[in-house]
Parts: structure tokens; C-alpha cells; sequence
């Protein structure tokens, strides 16, 4: 078996058409990438610190409050975003929340003056942010093929490794341009650069249908089977099949269910899905890759100096490596191993890293008289290291994973929950990173290391495999079907939309929860329906 194939799908035009979906979607990561990472340079340049009019004191304040409060708006839109995509669908909840990180970027780009305006303009633009990042995955996880759902969802941390880089590149050139450094546009062009990107996502949404499985729970099923057969690229009998168990796999969950509310949440499968989503997302902050990310300049300050700019140069060639094994895992690794084994082996090896960081430069000098000793160049290795492993496990996965283990009933919910505690994790930790790097130094790693062992215990014991399944059976919802066919009167009533060519709608045509399936002129009844996620842990 060849390491690298690509899974067959119903056409051609199909899988470009679903890569061509998550290129579109997930420019909202790359702009979360570009802006965490743009972040860290700016806040070094010294025309930021005298257009804003804060001294060397404040500098950890602003930071911190610079990161911070971006994502505490974040943090805010989760709550927000939640009934806006449930009543009118996730195309629009993603145009209306480029729309207003756009909005925030403008007035970030405008020199004000005013580090309260600069403030105002970072909330905004992370309630933006926020909002398509609940939005985004769930979009693709509810539209790509099952074949390729876990390399779709990993697109988000790809694109937001080339947010990273190109980021970290942007702020090095300026930096280092006689004509710009210095000056007020030095700090400016990186940040305004944010508008170019956010708006091709603003006109690219706006080419792409609406998602079928949202469609289908409206009772808007004739939508639903255009944008499922667009997204396939075919409407032959296997995207039939497809539709068809999608939306006897949505019948089954509204058949247990036949109302929604929130004392379902308090089931056990469902304590088990509000405990995994949100966890394995503050894990991901807490691997410590996400405060890099953000800090990459201070970090690499303090662990080699920053004496030519080498902090700079070394976290531009951060971001290279980060994007090389991000790669390296959307084409070779996404759909070749299991979710669960990815993450655990992961956070394990991330462990080793920081640990061999922590007692090289707590014992070892990294810098002697400007020069990198080989102690310095080894805890560099062993930082990359740790970068690459966690791009090609905890950076993409929980991003494929997440999604993928709420029934759609309750999948913005548990989306929009598992977010607030990624903003509210990567919060505390952005707003903690630079009085971390003034107060405990190297313990810093430590502290890393010892939440990477948490979370190879943690997924070990309560992450079950996903890959390769249908939607509504990664979600752990099975259910059984009894058939009936149709009387010749009722199929002459039915059978054929008036051209001659057989439909395929599913129709309520009874109105007591069965479905009438016009292609095969039988009537189908959702019988018995079980929950399944997390009922025998053996079964991971």
C-alpha cells in the first residue's frame, strides 16, 4: 500500500470541490494564524510603543492585554454565535462574523493613539474570530466526505501554520527594511494585511451552499439535496445512499429526542461529549505550542537572545518548520492513522521535548558573549521538535475530532461550548506567558510538560476513534430501520417530480417520523435508535 493516496470518492469534481470548500473556510484560521502571530512582532517594534505612548514598564501589560482581550472577545462571540447559526445556518454565521473581524481590523490598522481605541479594536475583531471558529468546523465536518472529513477539519491548523509564517516573515521584513522600520507604517502593514485575507473569505462564502445537515433539520430537504449533490459532485446512487443515511441518521436523533432541551445535555453520553470536546481543546493551549505561537520572539529572547534580531529570524524559521509538518501530516498522516492514537502519542513525545528544554537551560548557558552555545542550539532542535510533533497531532486534530462527536441536534452547542474553553484557556495562558518568561524562566517548560502528560492520560482513558465513519455514527447515534413498500396508488402519487426522472427526497409524508424514499418506492420507519458514544470504552 502506497504511504500517500488519496481516498477514491464519488467523482473527481467532487473532491476538488470539497477541497475547494475547506481552502475557502478555513482562510479563517490562516487569519487567526496571521494575527497571533503578527501580534508578537508589532508589540517589539519601538513606533508601536511611541504611537501608543507606553514606556518600558508597561510593556508585559500591554502584551498581555494586546493578546488577551482578542481572545476574550473570542470567548464572548461563543456565546453569541451559538442561536445565530442554529436559526439562520452556517453560511451566514460565517459571513456575518468576517464582516465584523474585518470591522476590527480596520480601527486596529488606524494609528489612534489611544491604547484604549487599540483595545476596543482587538475585542472586536476576536468576537470575529470567535464566531468562525465555532462556525468553520462544524461547517466542513457537516459538508466533506467521510473519506476525507479528518484532512478537511486538519486544514484549520494547516492554514493557520501559513497564517504563522507568513506572519512572522511580514514582521522580519519590515523590521528589517530601511524604508519601513522606524516609521508608523512598520507595524501598520502587518496588521492592515489582515483585510486582504478576511476579505477573499468574505466573497468566497458567498460561492459555497449552505450546509445540507443544517438544511435537513430546517425541513428544507429539496435545498439539502442540491447542496449535498453539489458538494459530491455527482447525484448517482452512491450520493443517494449518502443522503439517504444522512437524513434517516438526523430522523433517528430527532426520534430519541423529540424536542430539544437541556436537561438532555446531563445524559451520559452526552456528559462524556461536553467533558471530551472542551477538554481536548484546553489541552491544546496547554501544550504550551499555542503561547509560541504568540510569544515566539520572547521565548527564543529567552532562550538565546535576542542579539541581531536572532529572536526574530529564529521564530520566522518556527514558523517554516510548523507549516512543513503540518504538511507533512494533511498528506500523509490525517487519514492513515486514528485520531486517538495521534493524540495520545502526541502529547506524550511533547512531553519529552519540554522537559529536555527545561534542564538545558535551567543548568546549561544557551548564549556566551552574543553566541549561541550548543546547549542554545540544542534547546532551538528540541523547541522545533516539539513544534512538529505537535502538528501533526494536537495543533489539527482536535479541530477534525470535535465536530465529529456531537450529534447535529446539539453540534453548534457543543461546539460553541468546547470554544469557550479553547479562548478561555488560550486566554489565561497568552495573558500568563510574558509574566512567566519575567518570573520563572525555564520552569516555564515544566510546567508544559507536566499538562502533556496530563493529556496522554486524559486521551488514553476517554477518546474513542472516529475515522472513517459516516457522521452520524462517529457521533456514536445507531439506529434500525423498517421498510415498507408502497402501494401502486401511492407510488403513481409520489414516484417522479413531474420531468420523469426519479427524485430521491425523503418526505414526513405520514407526518408520524417515517420517511417515503421515492427512488426505491418504499416507505422507511426509524424503528429503534441507541447512543452509543462512550457505552463500552473497549470499543475506543
Amino acid at each position: 500500500m502506497a504511504f500517500f493516496t488519496i481516498p477514491e470518492l464519488n467523482t473527481r469534481l467532487g473532491t476538488m470541490r470539497a477541497y475547494h470548500l475547506a481552502a475557502i473556510v478555513f482562510i479563517s484560521s490562516f487569519l487567526a494564524g496571521y494575527d497571533s502571530g503578527v501580534a508578537g512582532g508589532i508589540l517589539t517594534f519601538k513606533p508601536f510603543q511611541a504611537n501608543f505612548n507606553y514606556t518600558a514598564k508597561h510593556v508585559s501589560k500591554v502584551n498581555s492585554l494586546t493578546v488577551g482581550l482578542e481572545q476574550l472577545g473570542s470567548f464572548v462571540s461563543c456565546f453569541i454565535i451559538y442561536p445565530l447559526t442554529t436559526r439562520y445556518g452556517r453560511k451566514y454565521a460565517i459571513i456575518g462574523s468576517t464582516a465584523v473581524f474585518m470591522i476590527g481590523a480596520l480601527l486596529q490598522t488606524i494609528s489612534t493613539h489611544s491604547l484604549g481605541a487599540w483595545y476596543t479594536a482587538r475585542i472586536i475583531a476576536g468576537l470575529g474570530m470567535g464566531g468562525l471558529s465555532v462556525v468553520v468546523p462544524m461547517y466542513s465536518a457537516e459538508m466533506t466526505p467521510k473519506e476525507i472529513r479528518g484532512r478537511c477539519g486538519s486544514f484549520y491548523q494547516w492554514m493557520y501554520t501559513w497564517g504563522i509564517f507568513t506572519a512572522y516573515w511580514v514582521d522580519y521584513g519590515v523590521a528589517n527594511s530601511k524604508s519601513i522600520s522606524g516609521q508608523t507604517r512598520e507595524w501598520q502593514i502587518p496588521v492592515g494585511l489582515q483585510l486582504v485575507s478576511s476579505g477573499l473569505l468574505l466573497l468566497g462564502t458567498f460561492t459555497l451552499p449552505e450546509s445540507a445537515r443544517w438544511l435537513l433539520t430546517q425541513d428544507r430537504a429539496e435545498e439539502a439535496w442540491k447542496s449535498m449533490s453539489w458538494i459530491r459532485g455527482d447525484d448517482g446512487e452512491k450520493t443517494i445512499n449518502e443522503f439517504r443515511n444522512t437524513q434517516l441518521g438526523l430522523k433517528a436523533e430527532q426520534a430519541e429526542k423529540a424536542g430539544f432541551s437541556f436537561r438532555e445535555l446531563w445524559q451520559p453520553a452526552n456528559r462524556l461529549r461536553f467533558l471530551i470536546g472542551p477538554t481536548l481543546f484546553i489541552f491544546q493551549n496547554t501544550t504550551g505550542s499555542s503561547a509560541l505561537a504568540v510569544f515566539g520572539p520572547q521565548y527564543f529572547k529567552l532562550l538565546v537572545g535576542s542579539s541581531g534580531n536572532r529572536n526574530l529570524l529564529l521564530t520566522g524559521l518556527f514558523g517554516a518548520v510548523k507549516v512543513i509538518a503540518c504538511s507533512f501530516f494533511i498528506f500523509f498522516l490525517a487519514e492513515r492513522f486514528g485520531r486517538r492514537s495521534l493524540l495520545t502519542g502526541g502529547s506524550a513525545l511533547m512531553a519529552v521535548c519540554m522537559l529536555i528544554t527545561a534542564l538545558i537551560v535551567k543548568y546549561i548557558p544557551t548564549e556566551s558573549a552574543s553566541v549561541v552555545t550548543p546547549a542554545g542550539r540544542a534547546t532551538v532542535a528540541m523547541i522545533y521538535l516539539d513544534i512538529m510533533i505537535y502538528n501533526c497531532s494536537w495543533g489539527p486534530v482536535p479541530w477534525a475530532y470535535v465536530p465529529e462527536i456531537f450529534p447535529t441536534r446539539i453540534r453548534a452547542l457543543g461546539l460553541a461550548v468546547s470554544m469557550l474553553a479553547h479562548w478561555a484557556s488560550s486566554f489565561c495562558f497568552s495573558f500568563a506567558s510574558p509574566y512567566m518568561i519575567a518570573n520563572i524562566g525555564a520552569n516555564t517548560f515544566l510546567v508544559f510538560m507536566a499538562f502533556d502528560i496530563c493529556a496522554t492520560a486524559f486521551c488514553y482513558f476517554f477518546v474513542r476513534e472516529t475515522r472513517g465513519k459516516n457522521l452520524e455514527a462517529a457521533a456514536g447515534t445507531e439506529w434500525e430501520v423498517a421498510e415498507e413498500k408502497l402501494s401502486e396508488s401511492e407510488k403513481d402519487e409520489i414516484v417522479g417530480d413531474g420531468t420523469g426522472q426519479p427524485t430521491i427526497l425523503l418526505d414526513d409524508a405520514h407526518g408520524d417520523g417515517g420517511l417515503v424514499d421515492r427512488s426505491l418506492g418504499k416507505r422507511l420507519d426509524v424503528v429503534a435508535v441507541h447512543d452509543t458514544f462512550g457505552s463500552s470504552m473497549k470499543h475506543r
